[in-house]
């Protein structure tokens, strides 16, 4: 059904657009930041709760200077030979103030990382920053951190579009790329880059190979996922250990456009050793090639247990198609699906026909009753736009470029506002369920049994749950290293000799890398559906 018919029965949206944003459906909207700046193409929140907004560096002119004396000089710019403008900057959602970064190569469609110490990788792009290497290591709001380009090392390979997982031991592999069917790895492996045939086997006329899904499996392989194609890959080894089904429905990646999730690791319900993977959405066949921005987009899901050695993948139907979509994992495990279009592909010029409403997938409930079509945003986001999780809970939304260089008329104009989405955990009516962490360690070694105080206003009937989220790096409708592990927990118990709703959960960290790789977590406590405003978590051996 198309989402104008879906608007007709649900609501009309009023054409003003307040601070706030409430429908008969669930979630608020809320405008933030009226001008970031950029409009953010790449987007990573850091374990300060500061978030660093990314786009291209050629763009030409932002809304953002840099500070006096920090211009880029550069001749083989497509729009600027000295820019003065950032093309990167990082937001305070506590303050929602923005302050700009000075980046140097280009970093158009790029890809990332956290390492353990938080620290933010970011690698290729395109021109300038094809083999390049950057870092930005976040600080406390009160200090001044900025990009770092490395003069060394540099990537084996250009990497434009491709992909970057953390791994169990804490480096991180970079997978494929425009023109880069291989993988390498940060810091540099002795042999530089490892030929993957696997993406030069799905790669077809209109490419479809780029940006590939890689999600890092309790088994310590990966599931990679190209254009309809899904292997299990020991990277160690350099081996294809098995070859998925193909999942029906068109091509996924990109240029088409769909998304993918893995569902939470769960220690309570099997002890980890399940890993469901989730892919939705995607454009017609052709649709990039031919530039048809209104070929309809696709509406399936497919979901697989890839830690199944016979899985299959079940299909499912979204209650509309969608291009470009994101995916978020909520505190809760469910899934939130946001942004995006109804029609063609993604490239500049080549989407139409907005998708406002996100959905909730809800992974428990039985197939054909998991999607709830939720409030809807007045704010169109389309090529270029992402979605985060913040420590709080709500999810910020930012970009859409749909245009080559920035563009402020016409039809969906270059998107500089930033909005946040509280679901519906963040009702009024469910505030005195949402436990407050009083004590949880700021350090917690794998295998390690540790101790997290809470208080809640009403009294917990039910065990409450302690889970890790991290914090991936969101670009072209995958969150690269996105993931969420639920703990062992006991019982939550009164604390002794305390009162007043103060309760004392018994956890146990995830085993090893291979659940949750080593880094920085944001800690949530949940209590009947509601998580509690994340701590920063180091997890690690």
């Amino acid at each position: 059904m198309p989402v104008s018919n879906i608007i007709l029965i649900f609501l009309v949206i009023s054409v003003s657009f307040p601070i706030r944003v409430t429908s008969d459906l669930p979630g608020t909207w809320e405008l933030l930041v009226t001008n970031a700046g950029i409009a953010s193409m790449h987007t990573a929140v850091t374990r300060y709760g500061t978030v660093v907004l990314l786009d291209r560096t050629d763009i030409g002119p932002t809304r953002k200077l840099l500070p006096k004396g920090n211009c880029r000089h550069d001749p083989h710019d497509r729009a600027l030979h000295r820019d003065c403008y950032a093309h990167s900057v990082l937001f305070d959602p506590a303050t929602n103030e923005i302050r700009p970064l000075k980046i140097l190569t280009d970093t158009w469609c790029s890809s990332g990382q956290f390492l353990p110490d938080g620290t933010l990788l970011q690698t290729g792009g395109d021109l300038d920053g094809l083999n390049k290497i950057r870092k930005f290591a976040p600080c406390p709001t009160n200090e001044r951190c900025d990009w770092e380009e490395l003069r060394s090392p540099a990537l084996a390979a250009g990497r434009w579009y491709a992909t970057n997982q953390i791994l169990p031991d804490g480096s991180v592999i970079i997978v494929g790329g425009r023109g880069s069917n291989s993988v390498e790895f940060y810091p540099p492996g002795a042999g530089g880059a490892v030929d993957f045939p696997f993406l030069a086997d799905v790669e077809d006329k209109q490419m479809d190979n780029l940006y590939p899904y890689v999600h890092l499996l309790p088994d310590g392989n990966l599931f990679i996922f190209a254009n309809t194609k899904s292997v299990l890959y020991d990277y160690k080894s350099n081996r294809i250990v098995r070859k998925f089904p193909d999942l029906e429905g068109g091509p996924r990646n990109y240029p088409s456009a769909g998304s993918s999730a893995m569902l939470a690791l769960d220690s309570e319900k099997d002890e980890f050793s399940t890993a469901e993977i989730v892919i939705c959405g995607g454009a017609k066949f052709g649709a990039f090639i031919e530039r048809s921005n209104d070929a309809p987009a696709h509406g399936s899901c497919g979901r697989i247990v890839a830690s199944d050695p016979e899985s299959v993948w079940e299909i499912e139907a979204m209650p509309f198609g969608r291009i470009m979509g994101d995916m978020v994992l909520l505190p809760t495990g469910d899934l939130i699906v946001v942004n995006g279009a109804q029609a063609g592909t993604q490239g500049f010029e080549q989407a139409s026909d907005p998708v406002l409403y996100p959905l909730l997938y809800r992974p428990a409930e039985p197939a054909g009753l998991r999607f709830m079509i939720l409030s809807p945003t007045a704010v169109p986001r389309m090529y270029h736009s992402t979605a985060n999780l913040l420590p709080d809970g709500r999810i910020l939304i930012a970009g859409s470029n749909p245009h080559y260089f920035y563009r402020f008329y016409g039809d969906l104009p270059t998107e500089l506002r930033l909005e946040a989405f509280w679901p519906e955990y963040l009702s009024p009516d469910r505030a005195n369920l949402r436990p407050v962490i009083e004590e949880i360690p700021e350090k917690v070694l794998y295998g390690e049994g540790f101790e997290v105080v809470v208080t809640v206003s009403l009294p917990v009937v039910e065990k409450m749950e302690v889970n890790l989220g991290s914090a991936p790096f969101a670009t072209h409708s995958f969150s690269q290293g996105q993931r969420l592990v639920k703990m062992g927990v006991t019982v939550s118990a009164p604390s002794a000799g305390v009162g007043n709703g103060r309760y004392r959960i018994r956890c146990t960290a995830p085993p090893d890398g291979r659940i949750a790789p080593p880094g920085y977590y944001m800690a949530f406590v949940v209590n009947q559906g509601v998580p509690s405003v994340a701590k920063w978590v180091q997890v690690g051996s």
